[in-house]
């Protein structure tokens, strides 16, 4: 199990090309949720990918990358054993757009970098980590 002061964490991962948004998504995340998540953030996705495993309890995924899209990540992150409900794939582009792409996939949700979209997200987020961790719920 993972702990951090006795208590289990939940271990999120941000992959954006954007090294400003993946600032972003840390900061918040930590301050919102304190010790109860370890942030890792990666703006090259092609090194995000050699991290990915089962224990993510959060994905947040940036659609529109070089090298790797977030398609991509996303395939790559399933074939290595990420619950898909445990994706969230964020965009500037409009939700609906995400929803044509991303739907099919079992995504838990599709964002748009958006104000009224990230307060969608940060309920998401808070259900999420009211949760036990992946790696915390797994027999040992």
């Amino acid at each position: 199990m993972r702990y951090v002061s006795g208590e289990a964490f939940h271990r999120v991962v941000v992959v954006d090309d954007s090294e400003i948004q993946c600032f972003i998504w840390r900061q918040w995340l930590e301050r919102r949720f304190g010790p109860k998540v370890k942030v890792e953030y990666y703006c090259d996705p092609t090194e995000a990918v050699e991290h990915l495993r089962p224990d993510i309890d959060l994905l947040l995924l940036d659609w529109e990358m070089p090298v790797l899209d977030g398609e991509a990540v996303l395939k790559e992150a399933i074939r290595r054993g990420v619950n898909v409900k445990r994706v969230i794939v964020t965009s500037s582009h409009p939700a609906d757009r995400l929803h044509e792409v991303f739907d099919c996939t079992g995504c838990l949700a599709v964002i748009e970098k958006e104000p009224t979209q990230l307060a969608a997200c940060a309920m998401i987020l808070d259900e999420v980590v009211r949760c036990e961790p992946v790696a915390a719920a797994q027999p040992g």
